[in-house]
């Protein structure tokens, strides 16, 4: 069967699509969910998630449990996870060489079976791309070819949005099937596409086919972006030839107009004058200094440092000045940390009350050696500052955690007035930029805060390799997730080990999206070419705080 041809309707906005590599099942679960409960209030738009998933087993809302044949401990020893689900259907696997797509849209009917149906015209085009006639089956969901299923499919529709969606076999290891009665159907045999073509493909490659085919199926235009090189992570500590030529163009970062530039300095408009002499700066770097206390301000390089330290506001900068990460843009050393020091909460408060701060920044280096991957220092500093000055603001600015959410709900828990992660770049950059973290992780740390009741905060630097339109989908992302205020600046490459300036961004583009930030809803927009994270951090906060 071919699927219909639609041309897209002038009526439909676009359909933005978002290529994510590989993600944990429940981080694209509470990213799928942040992204529904916006389409529900009509606050969001359409989007579509094309992800990779570890070994996961998913159960739904009509799962036998005699179909999962192997006990917990057994699941865990094959390394997979095993997840209750809130859409129909019963078990089914989903795993590395296995593409999963993610609609969630809004209906123009609410029709579940109609949504179905189009999930399985998308996939069966799809496979005739690929010279694979795909079938439908009385009485099942899904789609089958060769006599086999080759892709699983399974929704949810709330008040006319769609949740879950389709699996599409690619190139699984067939073993783990073995495991459960797939979909529930006894005796059901499972291929993919590389079993049926005997070619070697990858998830990617099927992820580009679906794509091009979801402009007819669903009537209306796509608008894609999505992560690229390096598809696996390097190894903990390990350092990355982030400015070598070959890495810049496996990442689709041409050579920019600025680079050779670079050498005969900054345009005017990033330059600061240095205020050594000044008397507050003067007294908080002793004050720093005395208290065995670290600034991001220093350990970065950030030019507002003059500016920010003479009016009495810093950023401190928790558990140690060594990071466990490697990022490309990052001035901050990368080395094996020293242990956690269990006072340096209490020095923290100290500073804040020494300089009589009325709003305090925490940050910290990314600590991927700590099984909380530093949620509870932030926890116990900001417990600190509220018993030594109760009407301190505090502002977070936190990494990943990995992913855990347990971790981030320890910080959650804490109640910071402001929740900050950085986005850092966009999605095509992710892998160069920051290699040991992900687009869709952030996306979801960002949602699951504002699901905390939290109000959020992130940021991104452009001049590494970004165009101004995908600056622009990054900025539409973090909204779809609920962010409430932005940061936008510009790169200053720290080292010649760094990666090097692609451009200098005019103060005319950073004014523009500012202006696009406030049209997409951000409370507040900071953009300009010496904006950091914390720059004005206080009266951004209070425009968060006006939602």
């Amino acid at each position: 069967m071919t699927a219909a041809v639609r041309s897209p309707s002038p009526g439909l906005p676009k359909l933005r699509a978002r290529w994510l590599g590989r993600v944990g099942y429940r981080e694209a679960w509470d990213l799928q969910r942040a992204l529904f409960d916006a389409r529900v209030r009509d606050e969001g738009e359409d989007y579509m998630l094309l992800v990779e998933h570890p070994h996961t087993y998913t159960c739904g809302r009509r799962t036998d449990p005699a179909h999962l044949l192997r006990t917990p401990e057994e699941y865990a020893a094959l390394g997979a996870e095993v997840v209750d689900v809130d859409r129909g259907g019963d078990v089914t696997y989903h795993g590395p060489g296995q593409l999963v797509v993610y609609p969630i849209m809004r209906l123009g009917r609410p029709d579940v079976v109609a949504h179905v149906r189009r999930l399985e015209e998308l996939v069966i085009a799809t496979l005739a791309g690929f010279g694979i006639v795909g079938e439908r089956v009385d009485g099942f969901t899904g789609v089958w070819a060769g006599g086999a299923k080759v892709c699983q499919i399974g929704c949810r529709v709330t008040r006319g949005v769609t949740m879950h969606g389709l699996a599409l076999n690619v190139a699984p290891d067939p073993e783990y099937w073995r495991h459960i009665v797939p979909c529930g159907i006894e005796d059901c045999s499972v291929t993919s596409i590389a079993e049926l073509t005997h070619e070697r493909i990858d998830v990617a490659t099927v992820a580009r086919a679906l794509l091009e085919q979801a402009r007819a199926t669903f009537g209306r235009d796509v608008d894609f972006c999505g992560e690229a090189w390096p598809r696996s992570r390097p190894r903990r500590g390990a350092s990355i030839p982030v400015a070598g030529v070959r890495s810049l163009r496996a990442a689709a970062v041409e050579a920019g107009p600025d680079v050779r530039a670079q050498a005969r300095g900054r345009p005017s408009w990033l330059k600061r004058r240095a205020r050594l002499a000044d008397a507050g700066f003067v007294e908080l770097k002793a004050l720093m200094r005395g208290l065995d206390l670290h600034t991001v301000c220093e350990e970065a390089g950030c030019p507002n440092i003059y500016e920010c330290w003479s009016e009495r506001t810093a950023t401190f900068m928790i558990l140690g000045k060594d990071c466990t990460r490697s990022c490309g843009f990052c001035e901050v050393d990368t080395a094996k940390p020293l242990p956690v020091d269990p006072a340096e909460p209490e020095r923290v408060a100290d500073a804040v009350d020494a300089m009589d701060l009325e709003y305090a920044v925490l940050t910290s280096v990314a600590r991927d050696d700590l099984d909380d991957g530093g949620a509870a220092a932030f926890a116990a500093c900001i417990d600190a500052i509220r018993r030594r000055r109760p009407g301190c603001e505090i502002e977070v600015l936190v990494p990943d955690f990995k992913g855990d959410h347990a971790a981030a709900t320890v910080v959650f828990d804490a109640r910071p007035d402001i929740f900050n992660h950085n986005l850092e770049s966009v999605a095509r950059l992710q892998r160069l930029v920051r290699p040991q973290a992900g687009y869709a992780r952030s996306l979801t740390l960002l949602a699951r805060a504002k699901r905390a009741g939290l109000v959020t905060k992130s940021g991104i630097i452009c001049g590494m390799g970004e165009t101004e339109s995908e600056v622009v989908e990054a900025m539409a992302d973090l909204r779809a997730v609920g962010c409430d205020i932005l940061t936008i600046g510009q790169y200053l490459r720290p080292s010649a080990r760094h990666l090097p300036v692609h451009r200098w961004v005019e103060p005319a583009e950073f004014d523009r999206l500012a202006a696009t930030g406030r049209d997409l809803g951000f409370a507040h927009v900071e953009s300009g070419p010496l904006v950091r994270s914390s720059y004005h951090a206080r009266s951004a906060a209070a425009s968060g705080r006006r939602l």
